[in-house]
């Protein structure tokens, strides 16, 4: 069992950017997948980028330039790093975490809100 904690959201502009942060309560190194979920309101969940334990990357499209994920084993910690920001990225971010294919560890999530 991992425990998840997210942080780094908050009201940003259009084109702007954030930094958000996953920190796990053990270490990472056995975990698959590491990942970024959002859900904006009257929206179902979708995945935004995921990061494997070979890091191996992937992003939806919407996101593709603009995002980055990123994984520090040592550190316990993946991060996505988001710029160009668009006000239909507005959503809550959840960190989540996979042993085999499913997800099935998260995080409590962090609002991102971008706006003018």
């Amino acid at each position: 069992q991992v425990l998840l904690v997210e942080s780094g959201g908050g009201l940003v502009q259009p084109g702007g950017s954030l930094r958000l942060s996953c920190e796990a309560s053990r270490s990472i190194f056995s975990i698959n997948g590491m990942g970024w979920f959002r859900q904006a309101p009257g929206k179902q969940r979708e995945l935004v980028a995921e990061i494997t334990d070979d890091g191996n990357t992937n992003y939806r499209s919407s996101v593709k330039g603009r995002f980055t994920i990123s994984r520090d084993n040592a550190k316990n910690t993946a991060a996505l790093q988001m710029d160009s920001l668009k006000p239909e990225d507005t959503a809550v971010y959840y960190c989540g975490a996979r042993v085999g294919a499913v997800y099935n560890h998260w995080g409590r999530g962090t609002q991102v809100t971008v706006s003018s």
